[in-house]
Parts: C-alpha cells; sequence; structure tokens
C-alpha cells in the first residue's frame, strides 16, 4: 500500500475509533448529567459521576466485541485499558472543560436546550480533539491499534461493532 493510503486508513482508523469511544462516553456523559442533575448535586459531584460513567460504557463497549474473540475477561480488560484510557480521559477533560465553560450550562437543567446544545457542542469538540490523539496512538501501535488484533482475524481498516 503507498504511503497515502495508508495515511488515509490511518484517519479512517482514528475516527472510527474516536467514534466508538465518544459513543460510550456520551452514554455515561449524559447518564452522569441527567443523574447529577435531576438530584441536584454540585458540578464537582455531577462531573465525577459523569466522568466515571463515561469510563465504565467506554471500557464496556471496547471490551465486549474482544471477549467474543475468545479472551478471557481479565485480559479483555487489559486490552480495554490499553486501548481507551488516554482517550477518555482526552474526551472527558475537553467535554466537562467546555460545559464549564459555557455560562449556564451545568447550571441549565435537563429541561433547558441550553444544556443539551451545550452538551452536544461539548462532545463534538471533545470528538474533534481526540481524533488526531487516536490517530497518534494508533500509528505508534498503541490505544486502538491493540484491539483491532482482536477483530476478526486483524484486517486493515475493519471495524466490527
Amino acid at each position: 500500500m503507498n504511503h497515502a493510503g495508508a495515511q488515509s486508513n490511518l484517519t479512517k482508523l482514528a475516527i472510527s475509533a474516536t467514534l466508538h469511544c465518544l459513543t460510550g462516553c456520551a452514554i455515561g456523559e449524559v447518564l452522569g448529567m441527567v443523574i447529577g442533575t435531576a438530584l441536584g448535586w454540585s458540578n464537582l459531584s455531577t462531573i465525577a459521576l459523569a466522568v466515571a460513567l463515561a469510563f465504565v460504557f467506554g471500557y464496556a463497549l471496547t471490551i465486549r466485541p474482544v471477549l467474543k474473540s475468545g479472551l478471557p475477561l481479565r485480559a479483555a480488560i487489559g486490552v480495554a485499558l490499553a486501548a481507551d484510557t488516554v482517550s477518555i480521559a482526552v474526551m472527558e477533560i475537553v467535554d466537562n472543560g467546555v460545559m464549564l465553560a459555557v455560562p449556564g450550562a451545568m447550571e441549565a437543567g435537563l429541561g433547558s436546550w441550553l444544556f443539551w446544545v451545550s452538551l452536544a457542542f461539548a462532545l463534538a469538540v471533545a470528538f474533534v480533539i481526540t481524533v488526531p490523539v487516536n490517530r497518534w496512538l494508533i500509528s505508534r501501535g498503541k490505544g486502538h491499534a491493540v484491539v483491532h488484533q482482536y477483530h476478526g482475524g486483524g484486517h486493515e481498516g475493519h471495524h466490527h461493532h
């Protein structure tokens, strides 16, 4: 494969890995924000819960296909930790940073369009920032590249969900 083709494949893989991470992060983030806001928790407690759930769902979405490949749970958890920790961490820092930066977003409450628009915007910004991070990790054989050896015999650019 020529260099340009390899670079474009790498970018596609990074986008795929980031979308995968974003899905888990978004589920955890929304649940955390919803629970924390509904219970009237402080911003810090709400964000702590959202981040914890983002990691749980992010890892869970990675562990599932790896377990299907026949890897034992303990090894699958190791793969998920190696693959997603940096990606989820970057995404959560950016996402929550944006939520705190948007005036009134955290106080807006679940019935407010400001809350949901801010959250969607925060996740979009996090996605844009995390793609190059994942691309760099994958190009070094780290991050989501670790997972791909367990996906259907590791076909390049092939992603099972």
